[in-house]
């Protein structure tokens, strides 16, 4: 390696470390691509208010709703890679988006930082109580029976509530009608009302409406039971072998920001997310924390990206 070369690598390693060391002396921005209110910026929230503590400094949430997430996205990949501005990412930004959208403003891989994932949050399946099944394998059973006559809801199309049912449907070999909604508000009404039968939902907003018995639930899309549901089973316990699908967040950074505060960064929210009352939080959102590093976190979403490639050019999903 030539001698300049050299020289200008030590540079840029040293100049790193000092900002490392000096990092941060001023407020952070974390940016979430959704508007305030929702599981994004609640899981936001959390964990920028236990930062603001660790780190000495405030962290701002920064709501940049649109576009499914992607306006979020393109603003933080596109910020100076200096630690001064996170990403709250999902599987919408970095898994969904990617697949369904010809063009993005962004790499989901080369433009972004990942610094950890925080939580995983099983989606769950629930059936309006007309329809007489009460476990997944009566479900397959029905849909079978009556190819093209059941109808699941989701909150609208490319989302991962119409993502996990499409992968159900794939992986059973069943024929069902997928009846897409502009938000999660009118596709529960109609679900309640019974005009349309079943549907993959986040837990928080399913079941308050499970446990005044309005709607009956099946089965959690996540590899294991949750300790929230001891009783509800998953899907691939249900005899669906393999099936395994979540709601995630995870903070990253622009690419391009010091390895060293990416660590530092890794290290609190690692931390953090352990934290009791942090892990109370999360539960309450049916969500459970997980905290990895760096690299196991890039891993997730590259395995992310391919489930849903196949998920949605063998389902051909188109955007709305």
């Amino acid at each position: 390696m030539p001698p300049r070369l050299v020289f200008a690598l030590t540079l840029i390693a040293l100049v790193a470390g000092a900002a490392a060391q000096d990092y941060p002396s001023k407020p952070i921005r974390l940016i979430v691509p959704f508007p305030p209110g929702g599981g994004n910026d609640t899981m936001a929230r959390t964990v920028g208010h236990q930062l603001t503590a660790a780190l000495g400094q405030q962290v701002v949430i920064d709501n940049r709703a649109g576009a499914g997430g992607i306006i979020g996205a393109e603003t933080a990949a596109k910020a100076a890679p200096d630690g001064y501005t996170l990403f709250l990412g999902g599987v919408g930004s970095h898994g969904i988006n990617p697949n369904l959208r010809a063009k993005l403003p962004y790499d989901p891989v080369r433009d972004f930082a990942p610094v950890s994932l925080i939580a995983s949050a099983p989606l769950i399946l629930v059936v309006h109580p007309s329809v007489p099944v009460k476990s997944v394998k009566e479900l397959i059973q029905l849909a079978k029976a009556k190819p093209g006559q059941l109808n699941f809801a989701s909150n609208g199309a490319g989302g991962s509530s119409h993502l996990a049912a499409e992968m159900f449907k794939m992986m059973t070999a069943t024929d069902m009608v997928h009846v897409p909604y502009k938000g999660l508000s009118p596709a529960l009404t109609d679900l309640l009302s019974g005009q349309v039968q079943l549907m993959f939902s986040s837990t928080v907003a399913i079941l308050p409406q499970v446990r005044a018995g309005r709607l009956r639930s099946l089965a959690l899309t996540s590899a294991r039971r949750v300790p929230a549901l001891p009783d509800v089973p998953t899907v691939a316990e249900s005899g669906v072998a393999g099936y395994e699908t979540a709601s995630w967040y995870g903070v990253l950074a622009p690419a391009g920001t010091p390895q060293p505060i990416v660590d530092r960064l890794n290290r609190e929210i690692v931390r953090i997310v352990q934290l009791p009352e942090v892990r109370e939080r999360l539960a309450a959102e049916g969500a459970e924390p997980v905290g990895n590093s760096p690299g196991e976190f890039v891993a997730y979403i590259k395995r992310e990206l391919a489930r849903w490639a196949t998920v949605i050019r063998q389902a051909r999903i188109q955007p709305d």
